[in-house]
């Protein structure tokens, strides 16, 4: 540790003393300093790390900025020119993020000499304004208790910041560089050369401004919560319909046409109605548009006036050169953090623009319902609180209607002071789009999308739009890009219909003895084929039997064998997809993450329990050996896991794949009494087909998980639901067809809520 500042003044204090023979009261006084002189030695010494710190605040700041970008190439990808928040989000760990990012504003005590320091704490300020205006839509993914919680956390960060700032202006910390005050305070009749307010006055913008863009976010949150129930309560009128066509009767089969048609329909809705969207359409999304635009031109103009600085390095704080990094990456962040809420500016594109619209958005003080209907709930609803006196229970109850009135009032404000702003851009953006069409220069996607002498396409799925406005209307123009990319989507799946040829041609080639593979391969009798000594089964799964069907079809070393694993491997994503969605008890959950764990180690280290099946012992030759080998594999395991007397995952594990390993064994050789004279080929080809059955009755639940995964009850998840469905139908499409091509009478008339489930199958085959 140096001490350079005070051992510089003692040796220039001990030469005064030997040169000049000063007097002992002036030696004291000089004495009194060096404590002064000691404590900033100490200072610097402690303030060695800030260096280091202020690259950690560049770090965070790069983080927020390539989150932005990654939400701007998303939204370019699907064509979003409203940019939706997919991984910018408000959440704790982004709020984290933030609060080191946002270091400089609300550090009290750091002196800020140079002009770069002076600008970085400004520039640190824009970037927090440009952070808040590109959060606001993902206020729409959450619930109510998560958009609580995260805007009470953004609304205590925000005020502290504007709290900290505001002390830092009245105690100079934000001003104009410290030279500039050595001379003023030097030569107070000096004339300085520099607008001594110009901080003060940017400070005190971006403070009102952070404030301005909190109440935006308050208010958009109050309205989200209305206006998801509002969306909602259409979405399920509007699915009531889709769902009309789609429901099939016992025995009826859903063609892939139909399915398109009810993925094409849910897409139209999910879209339409997502929530972001909704909220991107909010003319305070539009205001925080225009707000965080005048903060890039203020923060452009100020580094315009900071460029000599920067090269010459005028940064003396304890943040070092690193103010420099600070200042270069949070400008850069204001820059590209502007692009999204600007497009949201023109989000309103995206509707039809008339002349009703037009005439509605000049009426700025109007606020509709769905605004203020949170505030009055809360006004109606009682408060219950332990407070047994009456006279205090009148008086909180009148304190919380004075409190909510005047809420609802300032809610009313906001609104109408952020549509008098939104109408900026509107204006703006009609005259441009008017102006072009009366030249004809508007291209024809364009007039399209003014409703103007064209012909409405995609008749069929306008009922399907969801608006929070009833006058409001898709555009054209929208729609078809909704249309277009869901066909895209069905279309990305088909390319990955290759991945399950050998799953189809499985099908196609073995399965057509009508399921009845599916009602003799496990005879569950007690009385002719009784459980081993663990209570622990696995009725009602439908991946276990095909997994072990699988191990013993393999041990018998045909040729086909590599071929059936690559069959089997392709038919289990689809397996456990249906089991995902329409078997989801906790038991078929178990079943299925043990199935998954005993077709890792088949798959992989080709054992089954830890034996390997495809290396035998010499004696095991014929397939009544082999089957005869795994019944009696299981009996030992069993034995060994009776004997240990311990209950795991490990024991039940392997309970549950021994059962079923000693049911299919043990039926195998009581229905073959002739298995002795039976080929390993004839074998193969027996559980083969077996297995193509049990796949291919599992794969007829496909059509139902696809209207699964469309309807969604949270509307959050809806958009990735329908995307999941629409991907899935695209990969299966050719199955499907495959399974229900030319009315397949082989599928059997049965309740579409039996389908699921294996054992309804098996006692419907066995009793038709």
């Amino acid at each position: 540790m140096g001490y350079n500042s005070t051992d510089g003044y003692l040796k220039i204090l001990d030469e005064l003393i030997d040169e000049y023979y000063l007097p002992a009261n002036m030696i004291n006084k000089l004495m009194g300093y060096m404590k002064s002189i000691y404590r900033s030695d100490l200072q610097n010494n402690y303030s060695a790390p800030m260096l280091w710190i202020g690259m950690y605040i560049a770090l965070a700041s790069l983080v927020c900025i390539l989150a932005m970008v990654a939400d701007l190439l998303h939204g370019l990808r699907s064509r979003k020119l409203w940019f939706p928040c997919r991984y910018f989000k408000l959440n704790a760990a982004f709020l984290a993020v933030i609060s080191v990012a946002m270091k400089l504003p609300v550090d009290l005590s750091g002196s800020m000499p140079g002009d770069v320091d002076q600008v970085a704490k400004l520039g640190s300020m824009a970037f927090m304004c440009t952070i808040m205006a590109n959060l606001l839509p993902c206020l729409a993914t959450m619930g109510s208790n998560e958009l609580l919680s995260n805007v009470t956390g953004l609304c205590i960060f925000v005020i502290t910041m504007v709290v900290n700032v505001c002390i830092q202006i009245s105690t100079g910390v934000v001003s104009y560089k410290e030279d500039a005050k050595v001379i003023q305070k030097v030569s107070p009749n000096y004339d300085i050369k520099i607008s001594k307010h110009r901080n003060t006055v940017l400070a005190s913008i971006y403070v009102a401004l952070s404030l301005v863009l909190l109440m935006v976010h308050v208010c958009s949150s109050l309205a989200i919560l209305k206006s998801k129930k509002i969306i909602d309560s259409k979405y399920q009128q509007r699915h009531q319909r889709a769902s009309k066509d789609i429901q099939p009767s016992p025995g009826e089969l859903l063609m892939v046409e139909k399915l398109q048609e009810y993925v094409r329909n849910h897409w139209i809705m999910a879209g339409s109605g997502s929530p972001q969207f909704i909220t991107a359409c909010f003319r305070t999304t539009s205001a925080s548009g225009v707000i965080c635009v005048l903060v890039t031109i203020l923060h452009t103009l100020t580094m315009s006036w900071t460029i000599e600085a920067i090269f010459t390095k005028d940064c003396d704080s304890d943040y070092g050169w690193s103010m420099i990094a600070i200042l270069i990456v949070q400008f850069i962040g204001v820059v590209i953090g502007t692009i999204a809420p600007f497009s949201r500016c023109f989000a309103t594109l995206s509707l039809k623009v008339s002349f009703k619209i037009i005439s509605n958005h000049f009426m700025v003080f109007e606020v509709e319902s769905y605004w203020t209907s949170k505030l009055y709930s809360w006004k109606s609803a009682s408060i219950k609180l332990p407070i047994h006196s009456h006279n205090l229970k009148v008086v909180v109850e009148a304190l919380k209607r004075l409190i909510l009135i005047f809420c609802i009032e300032l809610q009313e404000g906001v609104v109408v002071v952020c549509k008098i702003i939104a109408l900026i851009p509107f204006v703006f953006m009609i005259c441009l789009l008017y102006s072009f069409h009366f030249l004809k220069w508007l291209p024809k996607a364009v007039i399209i999308s003014l409703g103007e002498n064209t012909t409405e396409r995609n008749k069929d799925l306008r009922p399907y739009v969801l608006c929070l406005e009833d006058e409001m209307e898709l555009g054209e123009r929208t729609l078809e890009g909704l249309s277009k990319s869901v066909n895209e989507m069905i279309q990305k799946g088909e390319k990955r219909q290759p991945k399950n040829l050998n799953l189809r041609e499985l099908i196609q080639g073995i399965s057509s003895s009508g399921f009845q593979g599916l009602a003799k391969f496990d005879h569950i009798d007690p009385n002719r084929v009784p459980s081993l000594g663990s209570t622990v089964q696995y009725h009602d799964s439908w991946s276990i039997p095909v997994v072990t069907l699988t191990t013993i079809a393999v041990s018998l070393g045909q040729n086909e064998g590599e071929s059936l694993f690559k069959s089997v491997r392709e038919g289990l994503v689809y397996v456990n997809i249906v089991e995902e969605c329409l078997n989801v008890t906790n038991d078929h959950v178990s079943i299925r993450k043990e199935a998954e764990t005993l077709w890792e180690e088949v798959y992989v280290e080709h054992k089954w329990l830890g034996h390997k099946f495809q290396d035998l012992p010499p004696h095991v030759k014929t397939a009544r050996q082999i089957v005869e080998w795994f019944r009696d594999t299981t009996k030992t395991i069993d034995h060994e896991d009776g004997s240990n007397g311990e209950k795991n995952d490990d024991s039940t594990h392997r309970s549950i794949c021994a059962n079923s390993m000693y049911h299919i064994t043990k039926t195998m050789l009581i229905d073959n009494e002739n298995i002795e004279n039976v080929s390993h080929e004839q074998l193969f080809k027996d559980i083969s087909s077996t297995i193509a059955d049990i796949i291919a009755a599992c794969l007829t639940n496909l059509p139902q998980v696809i209207t699964m995964k469309c309807h969604t009850s949270e509307i959050e998840k809806r958009e990735a639901g329908v995307k999941d469905a629409a991907l899935l139908l695209g990969e299966t499409k050719e199955i499907i067809d495959t399974l229900y091509k030319d009315g397949n009478n082989n599928i059997p008339c049965m309740n579409p809520s039996d389908l699921p489930f294996i054992s309804n199958w098996r006692a419907h085959l066995r009793n038709p």
